[in-house]
């Protein structure tokens, strides 16, 4: 009876070490299948998940950038939503209590420091922060200009040739060009509130009268505001006028991408180059993928593809410009003297006046 008593005793003893070893085993050296899931979760948190865009871009250059942000981070869901610049800012400011969106992408300075004076933008160092200029960023980091977009005039190639185009701001106003010019709406569009604040601004900006009365006589020759981008190139395509203004990047984009029979005139006295920025949402919900996509956008690879592809002139001055393609080599930027700080402020006043009181009456 004794040894069958010391025979279970050993065998009970045996089991219990042979349970705390196994589970000694468990909690060292090899993780259990789903810790070990969890911590590739971990890992790759801040490349998957959501992200909210809100933007001004065109559809061909969301489209290709996305695409290629997704080859890079293929799991994060990236939800884009277009309007117009001036769109953009107002609905930022109405969801400042609960924001719905995580980064701003494409919108004038003038826009951009409206936001950050309301407290709309988060503030962020990018590892980039040393290549862009000081003119092109705001000191506190809550944005930075990704391109420039210099303001040109626009035309019908196939009504037109260069030199029978109006050569200079001041052309447009010449009876000659009466119902032939078709602008973009111009409240909804950062691109025209910035020509429009800009020929204010050189008529004097402390006497915006004599602005005024310039854009009355640009209202007289104007047929038409078309109510989106889309629209004005319809409108010009058919030949419905010959002349527009418009910015750099996209006529070149219609031009050589989708055949249409746009080219430009670089005014002679020079262009309202717009520095076309960028920044995150102030307390955005997904905003380490907001970062990430900052980073993603700013990278020399990334400008030199969009300076092949779409035409964009980068912000960043370290890019090596043999890798840029021959148009933006060849151009010669000639920039209006303007206080990009007084149109800010300025900005809204005179772009409610000129529908108030311009608009249509002329």
């Amino acid at each position: 009876m004794f040894k069958k008593k010391s025979l279970l005793v050993f065998l009970i003893a045996a089991l219990m070490l042979f349970v705390s070893a196994c589970s000694s085993s468990s909690s060292g050296g090899e993780k259990p299948e789903k810790e070990k899931d969890e911590g590739r979760t971990e890992e790759t948190a801040e490349a998957s998940g959501n992200l909210v865009i809100y933007t001004a871009r065109d559809q061909t250059i969301v489209d290709k950038v996305v695409e290629m942000f997704n080859e890079k981070y293929p799991d994060v869901q990236v939800d884009v939503l277009t309007m117009g610049a001036q769109q953009v800012l107002e609905r930022v400011r109405g969801e400042k209590a609960n924001p719905q969106s995580d980064f701003w992408w494409g919108g004038t300075q003038s826009a951009f420091m409206t936001a950050a004076n309301e407290d709309l933008l988060e503030s962020f160092k990018p590892s980039f922060d040393a290549s862009i200029l000081p003119e092109h960023k705001d000191p506190k980091g809550l944005w930075y200009g990704e391109m420039l977009l210099p303001e040109v005039i626009m035309y019908n190639s196939d009504m037109l040739k260069k030199d029978e185009a109006p050569q200079d701001w001041d052309d447009l106003l010449d009876s000659k060009w009466n119902d032939q010019i078709i602008i973009r709406g111009v409240l909804a569009s950062g691109t025209m509130r910035t020509i429009y604040s800009a020929m204010i601004h050189e008529q004097g900006a402390d006497t915006p009268e004599k602005g005024y009365e310039w854009l009355k006589k640009l209202d007289a020759n104007t047929k038409e505001y078309a109510q989106d981008p889309t629209n004005l190139y319809l409108k010009l395509a058919r030949q419905e006028g010959s002349i527009s203004l418009w910015n750099l990047q996209d006529i070149l984009i219609q031009k050589n991408q989708h055949n249409q029979p746009f080219d430009f005139v670089y005014p002679e006295s020079g262009a309202p180059i717009l520095v076309d920025a960028v920044g995150l949402v102030k307390d955005a919900k997904n905003l380490d993928n907001a970062k990430l996509f900052y980073e993603f956008l700013f990278d020399p690879e990334t400008r030199t593809t969009l300076a092949k592809d779409l035409f964009q002139i980068p912000t960043r001055t370290d890019i090596d410009k043999s890798t840029m393609p021959d148009w933006y080599k060849e151009l010669d930027l000639k920039s209006l003297d303007l206080d990009w700080s007084v149109m800010a402020e300025k900005e809204a006043e005179w772009m409610q006046h000129w529908d108030e009181n311009i608009k249509g009456k002329n």
